[in-house]
């Protein structure tokens, strides 16, 4: 990947100094303090304080007054939006791929591709590929946020198959009658009809989650896909979203699909696993082991958890869950060139092996310690300080085991890759990963919202199996035809 990265940067010309490969400071962190403003998306628990000892550590280190702004994953866009209009940005801030593809004409972000010469760990674990996923053929003004392409799996409770009798489901078929006896068997033995089947919920932005396994076994897009060189979006697979429709229909009228669907959010199936509540659901393999499992037991204590490969659909099909992401980190174009430069060497050195250990560990001595014989141990405030956010929430490698610790036990590590490298065959890409299209940009979310609106009426019984011909007309013509036009253009030309 190196030999690969120095190819693909050749003749670009170096600015300023010449890193060391661990991206410690040069002469440049000598020439004064500066005040660097960093706004990322926080999860659950928010984030970090100021005095946090990882931002210390790296304010120390670049001769930083870096100040990190934590805003809520559900307001981030929102307020992102705010800034840019009243051009009151942050000096490096997250920007997702619909806004970058949108923004990046603007003059916003800054051209990184000069630099990079100098920052050489930002091209040894970045793939070449994703650099240029969403950036122009010229220009690379996002620096690529690693998310992995297969994450969620599917997951059954084998304790409640075996209670009733049920061999593992491998089609769609074989799940949905798995499904329906869970919600009308009384799996969890209390008696009651309080479990649920097949769950499913809908986007804010339209789309359907918890369903990409079904979604792909009746030959629908992940988005977008290739047929014949030609871009072909799922918004128009009328035959597919008929059959689709006319399963999860079926699943509403018979009570096998969780009747809360249309009005929760997106982490309440899980949510409802956890709660023992259903017995099939998508899960973080990453968090099995240490929160959902976990958490189950407390309810169920003979809770069994097993991974359920991807049901196959009358396409022929098994997919999960697939994504390239196109997100970015971008630095702010109208800053002082010199926080520019500090800010490059600042993330250049997160991903040296040095930088990697502080942002996935914490910091030695406070959040770890190494024994004599160089094994790592983990320290109370790890936990109490969440030490890794950094790693998980703001920059990091491209690498599937970013979410474990140097003391993580190899076999916990073994068993949760063992989920990950199941699902390889069955990914599912999205053909349109990166690419720009002005009216998706402008009114993509509200034809994906009056499409999906649509679809789920006839679902729950409301319109009748034909209106999904009205939702494929009705995205078309008002501006679909457009968008896939303009991704069709820009994919001829990448």
């Amino acid at each position: 990947m190196a030999l690969a990265a120095a190819v693909w940067l050749g003749g670009l010309a170096g600015c300023g100094r010449q890193e060391s490969t661990d991206g410690a400071p040069g002469a440049d962190a000598a020439g004064g303090k500066l005040s660097v403003v960093f706004m990322t998306r926080a999860a659950e628990g928010g984030g970090w304080p100021d005095n946090h000892p990882v931002i210390k550590a790296l304010s120390q280190k670049f001769n930083l007054d870096l100040e990190m702004q934590w805003v809520p994953g559900a307001n981030y866009d929102e307020k992102l939006a705010v800034l840019v209009a009243t051009g009151n940005l942050p000096d490096v801030y997250f920007v997702n791929s619909e806004d970058f593809a949108k923004w990046q004409g603007s003059g916003l972000f800054l051209d990184v591709k000069p630099f990079l010469a100098d920052e050489p760990n930002l091209t040894e674990y970045i793939p070449e590929e994703n650099w240029k996923l969403g950036n122009p053929a010229s220009k690379l003004y996002g620096i690529p946020h690693y998310v992995p392409e297969v994450r969620n799996s599917l997951a059954i409770r084998k304790d409640w198959l075996d209670k009733l009798g049920l061999p593992m489901p491998d089609t769609i078929d074989e799940l949905y009658e798995t499904a329906k006896r869970f919600v009308h068997d009384d799996p969890d033995g209390n008696g009651e009809n309080d479990t649920v089947g097949l769950l499913m919920n809908i986007f804010p932005g339209g789309g359907f989650g918890g369903i990409d396994f079904l979604r792909g076994a009746f030959g629908l897009a992940n988005g977008w896909q290739d047929a014949g060189g030609k871009l072909v979006p799922m918004y128009t697979q009328t035959a597919e979203l008929k059959a689709l429709t006319a399963y999860l229909r079926k699943a509403d009228a018979e009570g096998v699909l969780d009747p809360d669907f249309s009005v929760q959010d997106w982490r309440d199936p899980l949510r409802k696993f956890e709660a023992g509540k259903s017995g099939i659901a998508y899960v973080n393999p990453n968090n099995l082991y240490v929160k959902t499992i976990p958490g189950l037991r407390k309810i169920a204590p003979d809770a069994d958890v097993v991974q359920l490969t991807p049901p196959i659909g009358p396409a022929g099909k098994r997919t999960t869950i697939t994504s390239m992401s196109a997100n970015k980190l971008v630095i702010n174009s109208r800053i002082d060139p010199q926080k520019q430069k500090r800010i490059l060497d600042l993330l250049n050195y997160v991903l040296s092996d040095e930088g990697y250990d502080l942002i996935r560990n914490g910091v030695e001595g406070i959040h770890y310690k190494k024994t004599a014989d160089g094994r790592y141990v983990k320290l109370p405030a790890f936990d109490e300080d969440r030490a890794n956010l950094f790693s998980s929430w703001v920059f990091r490698r491209f690498d599937p085991l970013v979410a474990f610790q140097s003391w993580d036990d190899p076999q916990y590590v073994s068993k949760v890759m063992n989920w990950v490298n199941h699902l390889e065959p069955y990914r599912w890409p999205d053909a349109s990963a990166g690419l720009q299209s002005p009216t998706e940009a402008r009114m993509g979310t509200t034809l994906r919202q009056r499409w999906t609106q649509t679809l789920v009426e006839v679902i729950e019984g409301k319109k009748p199996l034909d209106a999904v011909d009205q939702a494929v007309a009705e995205w078309k013509a008002g501006g679909g035809d457009k968008i896939t036009s303009e991704y069709n253009a820009d994919y001829r030309n990448r």
